[in-house]
């Protein structure tokens, strides 16, 4: 597995970001692809269940990846399971519809199930 150009971990990896109040925090079981270190697989759960699958268009100017993307804040290994880890992912508040349950639920999950770098989710 080889993703575009460049690597989830780059911008959707940040093991130092402080999760805010108003971030809305999940936790995935992941076990990445042979070959997939675990920090990109959470990267790449971050990315594309927020911002990784936005299309760059001219008007990206005016809108800020940063304030809207998903962050895997930090992976730990399941304990006595072979390559399978805990991603923890915080998305902003902002990334959602407001009082959207199902706009959460199919930005969070939708994506990711079907998504190669995973073995497992």
């Amino acid at each position: 597995f080889k993703a575009g150009v460049k690597d989830y971990k780059l911008t959707y990896y940040t093991p130092d970001y402080e999760t805010k109040d108003t971030d809305i925090l999940a936790a995935f079981r992941v076990t990445p692809q042979p070959g997939v270190p675990p920090e990109e697989a959470g990267a790449a759960v971050a990315a594309e269940s927020s911002t990784g699958t936005w299309t760059t268009v001219w008007t990206d100017g005016l809108t800020s990846l940063d304030r809207y993307k998903g962050r895997c804040y930090g992976i730990e290994p399941v304990p006595g399971e072979e390559n399978q880890y805990i991603a923890y992912v915080a998305y902003p508040l902002d990334l959602f519809e407001e009082g959207s349950v199902t706009n959460m639920f199919t930005s969070i999950v939708g994506n990711v199930f079907g998504f190669k770098a995973l073995r497992a989710l």
